[in-house]
């Protein structure tokens, strides 16, 4: 019995529009299992395939409502790739963002809806990781964080101290996912951006969402109403959905 990290989930305002511009920055394909919904796949894989990662992007009536405390980082290998990339990203409507980051290495920018994003430098910690080098989610306390996801993941701590975390499938494959510490400025009503997990088996959707409450995760409501997925607020009010067999 174990969970996977298989998405992030996105709430936008035209889903087909907000996962048009991610497919053509990321280079992924395109699909949908409905109205209102549409999923992001990397090139040759098939999801859930436990050695992928995946961006759902759900409509929603006001989701400039919501929270945002997590976004993506965007992997490069070289300094001209970094500027191509933060070139085509503009060319595709992403525009700059000003978050107090003053003079660092990376650029911060926002997608056509607003969602934050990083393009980082190249790094070697995330040469392997395919274009989304990380999961950044703001927090007050990494190392409870960390404790938390690692627990209910079973994905590995790689560096943890009171400013910052940094988690990794034991495979060591796909994006990392990372806690980074920011003041206390009260729990989220809802994220804009979430986390989903599938259980493996699904069958066991029951038994997993019970051993996460063991671990400090609790319900949340945000307006689900009766569908397949239970949906879990980890330590610091973030929301997450483990999903079932629809």
């Amino acid at each position: 019995m174990s969970l996977q990290l298989v998405q992030a989930n996105f709430k936008a305002k035209d889903d087909v529009a907000l996962g048009g511009f991610w497919a053509a920055a990321l280079g992924w394909d395109v699909s949908s299992e409905g109205p209102g919904v549409t999923n992001l796949q990397p090139a040759g894989f098939t999801w859930p395939d436990p050695n992928g990662f995946y961006l759902d992007f759900v409509a929603v009536p006001d989701p400039e409502t919501v929270t945002y405390r997590v976004h993506l980082d965007l992997a490069t290998t070289s300094q001209a790739h970094q500027a191509e990339l933060v070139a085509r990203l503009t060319e595709l409507g992403a525009t700059p963002a000003d978050v107090g980051q003053g003079d660092v290495p990376w650029e911060v920018l926002a997608d056509p809806e607003g969602n934050l994003f990083c393009v980082l430098e190249p790094r070697e910690l995330y040469r392997d990781t395919g274009q989304i080098a990380a999961v950044v989610v703001d927090c007050v306390d990494p190392r409870a964080m960390a404790r938390f996801w690692g627990e209910a993941t079973n994905w590995t701590v790689h560096e943890v101290d009171d400013e910052h975390a940094r988690l990794r499938s034991a495979g060591g494959v796909g994006p990392f996912l990372e806690f980074l510490r920011i003041p206390p400025g009260g729990t989220p009503v809802a994220n804009r951006v979430h986390l989903d997990l599938i259980p493996d088996p699904i069958e066991t959707q029951k038994a997993e969402v019970a051993r996460l409450r063991t671990l400090g995760a609790t319900s949340a409501d945000v307006g689900q109403g009766e569908v397949p997925w239970q949906v879990l607020a980890d330590p610091e009010g973030n929301q997450f959905c483990v999903l079932g067999r629809a």
